[in-house]
């Protein structure tokens, strides 16, 4: 990679702008999909436990299929994998269009979308993840991630707010704009041009299927990151109960539930937009922990606001802080994993992102159903300050990470 392609500002490369159209529609798609089903769920059943059933069968294929699809990411090219992820997302949602607008949808076929929708997602994400060090040099890796999940963000502002406005439209016409965003998005990623190519395959078998979790387990740093993130997020996420607290706590509609999706991602756009001017390049290790010590304060601010402007603020601060914690982990994976296992180290971490994502939405509706939406939000708040000290106390060389340092893990 030649100096003059390094100093290249990152959105005069065309690949990575395309990349980053890809991300953000991708994103756009799956926030407005994803507010779409949570508040349809809610009309047609008015149960939280409801809502954690959407983040339990999202997690289901995840958990499942992660050894595939690391295989996948690894072995074949990973535009065409996530291409053909998002064309699958296209068609559920597609399928979700129809038949709400013709006044066929019920709870079960939501839960069944929702399925596929988590399927694809397994697939799509250690391929898309993994393809962006063969789009840029090492050198402004960690630029790029922070540039993407910038976009990514932003994107997660415009879904939210959009769909909320389409929703008041139109249900089926927010299902049937996510299934033209994520077709173009699979459009544009099979045009990705790579500067980097893979390196030669490993066979198949017991060590390749589960290297990616022996090289993790190695890394004491990744390891920390990962599980770190994985409970913090499992314990603290809100995002299941705004429905409820758009209907019942702050009675704001559509509008209103929409405007609290977005807030996390207003934050997350702002901390990005830093990072991407001025990253973070010494005591990652403490600002991760930072980071995550802010999310869990935020959260407790969020259960105890007493109006929904302090609510939103509080959400805002939650979004800069798990972005500040995403991109740090993502930078640690990304430059101490060998290219021609990105996918299966990708998979892992997605398969824990999405047991901290889905898994924890079906926690949080369970616990909303035992114990009440405001208890509960406090209770994770609480829950990922403890997971902080404790994290600190066990995962040592994560606490005392000072730079990015690459370092080669024998699997």
């Amino acid at each position: 990679m030649d100096d003059a392609y390094v100093a290249t500002p990152l959105l005069r490369q065309g690949p990575f702008v395309r990349f980053l159209y890809v991300r953000i529609a991708a994103s756009v798609a799956l926030q407005m999909q994803g507010l779409a089903v949570g508040w349809q769920m809610y009309v047609l059943t008015g149960s939280s436990f409801a809502l954690g059933l959407v983040g339990l069968v999202q997690f289901i294929p995840s958990l499942g299929l992660f050894l595939v699809t690391g295989q996948a990411a690894d072995r074949f090219d990973r535009r065409i994998v996530a291409a053909s992820a998002q064309t699958v997302e296209a068609l559920a949602v597609a399928v979700l269009a129809a038949t709400t607008a013709s006044g066929l949808l019920t709870p079960g076929l939501l839960l069944a979308m929702a399925f596929i929708i988590g399927g694809g997602r397994a697939f799509e994400q250690p391929s898309l993840q993994s393809v962006l060090p063969n789009i840029v040099p090492a050198p402004v890796l960690p630029r790029a991630i922070a540039a993407a999940n910038s976009a990514a963000q932003t994107a997660v502002v415009a879904g939210p707010a959009l769909g909320g406005v389409l929703l008041v439209v139109s249900p089926s016409l927010t299902f049937a704009i996510c299934a033209v965003l994520w077709l173009s998005a699979a459009a544009i990623m099979l045009g990705v041009a790579m500067k980097q190519t893979f390196a030669g395959r490993e066979p198949m078998d017991l060590k390749t299927l589960f290297s990616g979790f022996v090289f993790i387990a190695r890394n004491t740093a990744v390891l920390g990151a990962i599980t770190l993130d994985l409970f913090a997020v499992l314990l603290g996420s809100t995002t299941a109960l705004l429905p409820v607290f758009a209907s019942d706590i702050f009675p704001t509609g559509p509008l209103g539930f929409g405007a609290l999706r977005a807030a996390p991602a207003a934050g997350a756009i702002v901390a990005a937009l830093l990072l991407t001017r001025r990253p973070i390049v010494r005591r990652i290790g403490h600002a991760m922990f930072g980071a995550v010590a802010v999310y869990g304060a935020a959260t407790v601010l969020f259960a105890l606001s007493p109006n929904f402007a302090l609510a939103t603020v509080a959400l805002v601060v939650v979004g800069a802080a798990d972005l500040v914690s995403v991109v740090i982990r993502q930078s640690l994976v990304q430059l101490h994993t060998p290219d021609a296992m990105r996918g299966r180290v990708f998979a892992v971490n997605s398969m824990f992102t999405a047991t901290s994502n889905q898994l924890g939405t079906f926690r949080a509706g369970t616990a909303a159903a035992l114990l009440g939406t405001v208890p509960t939000v406090l209770l994770g708040g609480l829950s990922t300050l403890a997971v902080v000290l404790i994290g600190a106390a066990i995962f040592r060389d994560l606490f005392h990470t000072d730079r990015y340092e690459p370092r080669q893990v024998k699997v």
